[in-house]
């Protein structure tokens, strides 16, 4: 297999505002080692960035452009198309513009609703567009590849945090996982305190992002300076959210980013969350413990949490007409 990482600018160990690329061939193809060293180098992307690139992942180049055009597809529709699959109290469906307003980041405090469009679709549980065949198919097809992807991720970084290998096999055997195919319209003259996704860190444990062509997402670095992600073809962009920083007592970073729109095109985006199973009990991971000091957070269900998220960010949401989101 044919490695995309020699051509990248190499990671330095002076320069640790710069995101790491993580080349998964050696480790995907089973040679000796190639686990651990992937481990160092998760353990330092997420003790140091938040973020990171995995090229050589395995899912197909045209997968994940089927996915791309299914969102601009499903987005083209009138939005009375839309609306027939409106979201619901299990956050599937579609979001219209300005339908949310992050709330439950520290960032950013006076957000004004998000200038995106949205559909999600989940494990289960699904509500699908009638007039647009083909578009289940695709869907379901790459979020089967995304949740292969994050499982195969697991052991990495069950090794970045001194953990056998198969930790956390178990305990995302069923994950819980959400598809966000999102569509930010041109917004090049925003108001104050408008975004076209507002400054945020994610819930997940595992972020996975396509890589986009247009341009629009930025990353807030521990230094507290705002940069724009670069794009790598091929790749994607893994981040952790506030699950996995829960859950290792704050040891790895759930790094704040922000989305704007100012490129004078359509963007669309694809983020697939990954989680772990909705009972699963979260509780401080026993290598994240400093010594004779307790947990910071109580142990939680990804279940729990996400009923908390839904209400800070999507209780209040309105659709164009005015109805209440919080009315399902």
């Amino acid at each position: 297999m044919q490695s995309l990482a020699p051509s990248l600018p190499p990671v330095r160990a002076d320069a640790p505002e710069e995101i790491p690329v993580l080349d998964l061939g050696a480790y995907l193809a089973g040679e000796p080692g190639a686990l651990q060293q992937l481990g160092a180098e998760l353990r330092r992307a997420f003790e140091q960035i938040g973020f990171y690139f995995i090229v050589n992942h395995g899912v197909p180049q045209s997968l994940v452009d089927a996915a791309f055009a299914e969102a601009a597809r499903f987005h083209a529709q009138p939005l009375e198309a839309k609306l027939a699959v409106k979201i619901d109290e299990s956050l599937v469906g579609y979001l219209p513009v300005r339908g949310s307003t992050t709330r439950h980041s520290q960032i950013n405090r006076d957000n004004k609703p998000n200038v995106n469009e949205a559909f999600f679709s989940r494990r289960d549980v699904n509500k699908w567009p009638a007039n647009l065949p083909g578009f289940r198919e695709t869907v379901v097809a790459y979020q089967a590849a995304m949740e292969k992807l994050g499982k195969s991720l697991l052991p990495i970084y069950a090794t970045a945090l001194d953990l056998p290998a198969d930790h956390f096999d178990a305990l995302f055997a069923e994950p819980s996982y959400t598809l966000r195919m999102s569509h930010y319209p041109q917004h090049d003259a925003p108001a104050d305190n408008e975004f076209g996704l507002a400054p945020h860190t994610d819930t997940s444990f595992m972020t996975l992002l396509a890589q986009n062509k247009i341009p629009g997402l930025s990353i807030r670095l521990p230094t507290g300076r705002w940069v724009d992600a670069p794009a790598i073809d091929g790749a994607f962009l893994v981040n952790g959210g506030d699950l996995l920083r829960r859950w290792t007592n704050d040891r790895f970073l759930a790094t704040p980013h922000r989305v704007a729109n100012r490129s004078g095109k359509e963007r669309y985006a694809i983020p697939f969350f990954f989680d772990c199973g909705a009972g699963v009990s979260m509780e401080c991971l026993p290598t994240c413990r400093e010594d004779g000091q307790p947990p910071r957070y109580e142990p939680i269900t990804y279940a729990a949490y996400m009923d908390w998220y839904r209400q800070m960010n999507y209780g209040q949401a309105k659709d164009r007409s005015g109805v209440s989101l919080s009315a399902y």
